[in-house]
């Protein structure tokens, strides 16, 4: 029996790889970011993207695109329109929008409700999401079957303080050392 190794494709912020190849796995990991894991089950293909930031880029000229949602969805939905799929036919999952970072401004759950309302003005189908709360988590999508799997990562809360340990040493006389 031969087992075919899986072709992995890993994404960064700013990222997004389409894939109908049987076998293959896009992997990414997430704090604050979302992911969006993109599929159409008749054509067998899809995708993930990973952004950093809700919304359109700011119009001044910046090279930042890469970096927000809008840019990034609208490129992943454009590759699997271009390799057969059907915006009807198209499912969506959702992953990250952590609250990683003890910042005024909560990035991650802006990026997540963003996400959320692209899906729904497109008229594309939310399948699952996972989003929010303190960790981060790495994702693995299967682009030809869709499935998607999470590992929460890290913890964004402070650890407990270690509680001291008294110890007495019990006297055992002149000690010698070689």
């Amino acid at each position: 029996m031969t087992i075919a190794l899986a072709k992995r494709i890993p994404i960064v912020q700013g990222d997004f790889a389409v894939s109908d190849q049987e076998g293959a796995v896009i992997s990414t990991v997430l704090g604050s970011c979302v992911a969006a894991c993109v599929y159409d089950p008749v054509a067998r293909v899809g995708g993930m993207n990973h952004f950093l930031l809700p919304g359109n880029p700011d119009r001044g000229g910046s090279d930042q695109s890469r970096r927000y949602g809008v840019f990034l969805m609208e490129k992943l939905l454009n590759a699997m329109f271009e390799k057969g799929a059907l915006r009807k036919r198209i499912q969506v999952k959702l992953f990250g929008g952590a609250q990683v970072l003890d910042a005024r401004s909560d990035t991650g759950r802006k990026n997540a409700e963003f996400a959320t309302n692209f899906v729904r003005n497109e008229g594309l189908e939310l399948v699952t999401t996972s989003l929010g709360g303190l960790q981060g988590r790495r994702i693995e999508f299967e682009p030809y079957t869709g499935k998607a799997r999470q590992k929460f990562i890290g913890m964004a809360v402070p650890e407990v303080e270690p509680k001291s340990i008294k110890t007495e040493l019990e006297s055992a006389g002149d000690v010698d050392f070689f």
